[in-house]
């Protein structure tokens, strides 16, 4: 495993690699409050496949810094989309499996959608993850509105304030209530927890929770790309969605099958939160390495 760096887009993105540089490439995306050690435990089991295994640091979070002091700190769904796409011409990636959860596959759907020609295969956590923002007043049922509290926490001066100070007292309480059976230590918490001292941390996670709401603008550096997405598009690559059965934040994502119109698989893994990469390594994985083959034998 290798720690590196590379100009892309408008960051230099940190990353960990795995594995040789002429392996068939995957890159493997965090969500949010998590980070690169989500994969700890699968990257190497894919490297032993054969995989040449990316893992980066998204932007706010670990190494990975803003090139311009100017551009905006925006954590909006086409900054991490353009983000992804600019990784792998950075990297000089043609084509990748790609894989993630929360923010991490969200760009990875995105990447999917929009530019289908790069990716080989999609392995998505919570399914069809791109946000319809136009929809975005709609209300869901109590259940699933009552866990999604910080995020309207950080929709006021109080919830940015509070994730400034606390962010990890913050971040640990996300963890334990979105993953109730996931027996976590402090060590493997503090790994990751290391990640959110990046000085851009609470712009962009602020900035991603009130823009998906439509209460603030995006970076016109990526409206092109948000316009897009409004149209809610279509993937068609081959695809594993999978959700965890003890996930304490969202509902299962199921129904969104009918955004996938390529080959399409879903999973539920059993006694898994939200954290699925990390809570159940070899299952997601085994994932990867199906959603491979069933790309390979289109």
């Amino acid at each position: 495993m290798q720690y590196r760096t590379v100009k892309a887009g408008v960051l230099d993105i940190a990353y960990l690699e795995y594995g040789t540089p002429d392996g068939w490439p995957i890159i493997l995306n965090h969500g949010f409050p998590y980070d690169v050690h989500a994969y700890a435990e699968v990257a190497p089991l894919l490297a032993e496949k054969g995989a040449r295994v990316i893992v980066p640091y998204l932007r706010g979070y670990g190494g990975t810094r803003f090139l311009n002091p100017e551009t905006p700190r925006s954590g909006e769904q086409a900054a991490l989309g353009f983000d992804l796409i600019s990784l792998m011409d950075a990297l000089n990636l043609e084509k990748a499996l790609l894989a993630g959860y929360d923010w991490g596959g969200r760009a990875c759907c995105i990447v999917a959608a929009l530019w289908p020609e790069r990716v080989t295969a999609l392995v998505s956590a919570n399914s069809y993850n791109i946000q319809n923002i136009a929809r975005a007043m709609e209300p869901a049922p109590a259940k699933i509105e009552a866990s999604f509290w910080y995020q309207y926490y950080f929709h006021s001066e109080r919830g940015e304030r509070g994730l400034e100070k606390n962010r990890q007292d913050i971040t640990r309480l996300l963890w334990e209530m979105w993953s109730p059976l996931w027996a976590f230590d402090e060590e493997t918490f503090e790994k990751s927890a290391a990640a959110f001292d990046n000085p851009n941390f609470v712009e962009v996670v602020i900035h991603s929770y009130r823009h998906r709401f439509g209460l603030v603008p995006g970076d016109p550096g990526v409206a092109e790309i948000e316009e897009r997405l409004a149209a809610q598009p279509d993937i068609h690559v081959p695809t594993i969605a999978i959700d965890g059965d003890a996930s304490g934040v969202g509902g299962m994502t199921a129904k969104q099958a009918r955004h996938f119109k390529g080959p399409f698989e879903y999973r539920i893994f059993k006694d898994a939160g939200h954290n699925l990469p990390q809570e159940k390594p070899a299952d997601w994985a085994r994932a990867v390495l199906d959603a491979r083959s069933m790309a390979r034998g289109q």
